[in-house]
């Protein structure tokens, strides 16, 4: 642990304490790791679980929390579920922290720090009279699966969303319940892609060789673009957007580029004079085009 414990004290004093002592839950400073109980745990895949974890305060879509564990460290993680008393975290595992992760049980306590960053624009994206396309390749849904529940829940807001996410493989797919629930609404029209695979009901390809099925001649000037996923593939996803004539402006990138303590004093994120973990991780693209490696 010894970096992390150096930065912010020995936090894990306290770590087996029951949780109502350990924590004051009426008092919450988000600079500070703090344990919260996971309530639910869903397998999506063998290599990505999403976790309930119990949680009051509030959060914005597109916000991240940084989850860790005793001697295993901390990752930023985006909030990919909301509710009143709960946040969702899904994590892939990739590292140890991330095995670790794996292995706890509901009822179990997680710590975590936040929530931080700049939201996706709501009330940009918001209106009786506009559209909305989100372009989620690979594990970008993540990022945006609080937007896509928010306009399902309040059909009044939109006038259309449109949504394509695309995965290797129907083994990858993320939030299968939710693509049964958000079809149901009738201005939702969604498509989930594979790349690597072919399986019926599913498209076929990338996210950007669907583009030019989207009617973006019927919208007008009321539309927005939200792009979030692998930094390659967003970038690619964004220049087709150019090609088509879509005005930069419309155009939304959520960058998660190497965030690693949330407070903008590690250096890790920074590109140029941006500090992506305290401006970001939301960028509208006119900015979010310098930031790209």
């Amino acid at each position: 642990m010894g970096e992390y414990e150096n930065q912010f004290g020995n936090i894990w004093e306290n770590a087996q304490i029951p949780y109502e002592e350990a924590y004051d839950v009426d008092a919450h400073n988000i600079m500070k790791p703090s344990p919260q109980r996971i309530m639910k745990i869903t397998h999506e895949d063998e290599a990505e679980f999403t976790f309930q974890v119990y949680f009051k305060y509030a959060s914005r879509h597109g916000q991240f929390c940084m989850l860790s564990l005793p001697r295993f460290g901390e990752i930023p993680i985006f909030i990919s579920g909301r509710g009143e008393d709960w946040i969702e975290f899904t994590i892939q595992k990739v590292t140890q922290l991330t095995d670790s992760l794996f292995k706890l049980r509901e009822g179990d306590l997680i710590y975590l720090r936040g929530p931080f960053g700049r939201p996706w624009p709501l009330e940009k994206f918001a209106g009786a009279s506009k559209h909305l396309v989100i372009l989620a390749p690979e594990t970008g849904i993540t990022a945006v699966r609080t937007i896509t529940g928010y306009f399902h829940s309040h059909p009044e807001e939109l006038r259309s969303l449109y949504l394509i996410s695309s995965f290797k493989d129907e083994k990858g797919i993320l939030f299968r319940r939710e693509l049964g629930k958000w079809n149901t609404h009738p201005h939702f029209h969604l498509l989930y892609t594979l790349t690597d695979a072919f399986s019926p009901g599913f498209g076929a390809g990338p996210c950007l060789s669907h583009l030019k099925d989207i009617p973006f001649a019927s919208f007008g000037e009321d539309y927005h673009i939200a792009i979030a996923g692998p930094q390659q593939i967003m970038r690619e996803t964004a220049e087709a957007c150019l090609k088509m004539q879509i005005p930069e402006e419309k155009i939304w990138i959520c960058l998660e580029r190497k965030m690693y303590c949330a407070a903008g004093k590690c250096g890790h994120c920074k590109i140029n004079e941006t500090y992506v973990c305290l401006e970001g991780p939301v960028f509208p693209y006119t900015r979010a085009r310098l930031l790209f490696d």
